[in-house]
C-alpha cells in the first residue's frame, strides 16, 4: 500500500520531537504537515510539507489518511471527534478527553465510521519500562506484592504555557503527566479493582493540581503513584517488590533528550541507556542471593508507530487501543472523585 499520509494538529515540542522525526523515518508514512497558527517552520524543516492554515484545511485535505491530535488536552475530543467525521483516522495525545464520557463516545463514533483509534502512550516504548516489563514477565521478583511508579519534576515556576496552568477541564499535572504513569501500572499490572487519591495544589500561586499519590488496590498486591512539580530529588521510577526479591530503576529513557537535541531516530543504538543508568535487581537465582544492574533494554518509540502501520495496513490490533485510553480516563476520574469524598472508591 502506498505510504500512510499524516498531518498533526501542532507543531510546538510534541511535533516536532515525538512525531515529525518517526513519521519522516518509517517508510510507511509520509508527513503531509502541520496546523500552524502563528510561527510557520514546517516547511523549513520539512521541505515539500505543508503549513496549514486551519483544522478546515487540514480535514478538508483528502489525501490525509491519519490526523494526530496532539494540541492541548481541552481541544482533544473536538478536534478528535472533527477528524473522524471528516474520515480520517487518529492518534490522539494524552490524556486521551477529559472525561470518560467523552472517550467512549469517540470510540462509538469511530466504530459507526469504521475508522481507528490509538493514544499515544510513547512511553511504553521507553527503555526504563521495557526493562521493567521484562524483569516482571520473567519471574525474577516471584509473586508481585507492591509497587511504586513515579514521575517527579522540579518546576516551581510557573509554565508559560496557558493551558497548562489555566484551571480547565484539561489542565493539571494528573491529566498531564499522569496518564504516563497510570498507563504503566495498567499495562504492567492490570485494571486495579479500587482506588484511593489525594491530589493537591504545592506551588505558589498555582490554580491546578501539581501533586498527586494515588493508590491502586489488586488483590493480591498495591500501586502507588506518584508525580509532582517540587521534587529536586527524585526517587527511581519503578520500584517493585516481590516474594523474592525487588527491581528499581531510574526513569531514565535517553530518546527525549536525544530528540530535542536535533538527533534523528535512525541509528542501530538509538535509545540504549549508558550503563551508569541501569537498574538494580536484589533476588534470589539457583538458590543463591544476587544483588546486581540489570542490562536495559533499548527504548524506541519507532516501534510504536510501526504498531500503528501495521494496524492501518492490515488488521492487527492499535499498540495503544482507544480502550487502552478509556482505561486511564476512568482511573483519573475516579481519582479525583476519591480526593473529593475522601475515600476509597470500587472500579
Amino acid at each position: 500500500m502506498p505510504p500512510i499520509k499524516t498531518a498533526l494538529l501542532s507543531f510546538g515540542l510534541s511535533g516536532k520531537v515525538f512525531h515529525a522525526p518517526f513519521l519522516q523515518v518509517h517508510p510507511g508514512f509520509q508527513l503531509a504537515g502541520s496546523w500552524e497558527r502563528s510561527k510557520k517552520i514546517i516547511e523549513d524543516v520539512y521541505p515539500g510539507v505543508t503549513s496549514y492554515p486551519s483544522l478546515e484545511a487540514v480535514l478538508a485535505d483528502d489525501s490525509i489518511d491519519l490526523v494526530i491530535v496532539n494540541t492541548p488536552t481541552a481541544t482533544h475530543y473536538d478536534y478528535a471527534k472533527q477528524a473522524l467525521l471528516a474520515g480520517k483516522d487518529i492518534i490522539v495525545e494524552k490524556a486521551f478527553t477529559t472525561t470518560v464520557a467523552e472517550a467512549v463516545e469517540l470510540k462509538n463514533l469511530a466504530e459507526k465510521l469504521n475508522k481507528k483509534i490509538s493514544v499515544y502512550q510513547n512511553r511504553r516504548w521507553d527503555s526504563d519500562f521495557k526493562t521493567v516489563k521484562k524483569v516482571i514477565t520473567e519471574g525474577w521478583l516471584g509473586e508481585l506484592n507492591e509497587a511504586e511508579i513515579h514521575y517527579e519534576r522540579y518546576r516551581p515556576e510557573l509554565s508559560p504555557k496557558p493551558h497548562k496552568e489555566i484551571k480547565g477541564p484539561g489542565s493539571g499535572l494528573l491529566k498531564d503527566l499522569g496518564p504516563h504513569i497510570i498507563d504503566s501500572a495498567i499495562s504492567l499490572f492490570g485494571f486495579p479493582q479500587a482506588i484511593f487519591a489525594d491530589i493537591r495544589i504545592t506551588r505558589k500561586d498555582s490554580q491546578v493540581d501539581d501533586w498527586f499519590d494515588i493508590l491502586l488496590f489488586y488483590e493480591n498486591m498495591r500501586v502507588k503513584l506518584k508525580g509532582g512539580l517540587l521534587v529536586r530529588e527524585s526517587m527511581p521510577g519503578f520500584i517493585v517488590h516481590g516474594t523474592k526479591g525487588s527491581f528499581l530503576k531510574n526513569r531514565t529513557d535517553v530518546q527525549e533528550t536525544n530528540l530535542m537535541a536535533g538527533k534523528v531516530p535512525d541509528t542501530a543504538d538509538w535509545g540504549t541507556e549508558p550503563e551508569s543508568d541501569q537498574g538494580l535487581l536484589h533476588t534470589e537465582k539457583d538458590g543463591k542471593v544476587i544483588r546486581e544492574k540489570i542490562l536495559s533494554l533499548q527504548g524506541n518509540y519507532y516501534d510504536y508507530y510501526d504498531g500503528v502501520y501495521k494496524a492501518l495496513s492490515g488488521n492487527s490490533p492499535m499498540p495503544v487501543t482507544v480502550d487502552d485510553g478509556i482505561n486511564v480516563m476512568r482511573i483519573i476520574e475516579t481519582a479525583l472523585q476519591s480526593c473529593r469524598e475522601k475515600r476509597v472508591i470500587d472500579l
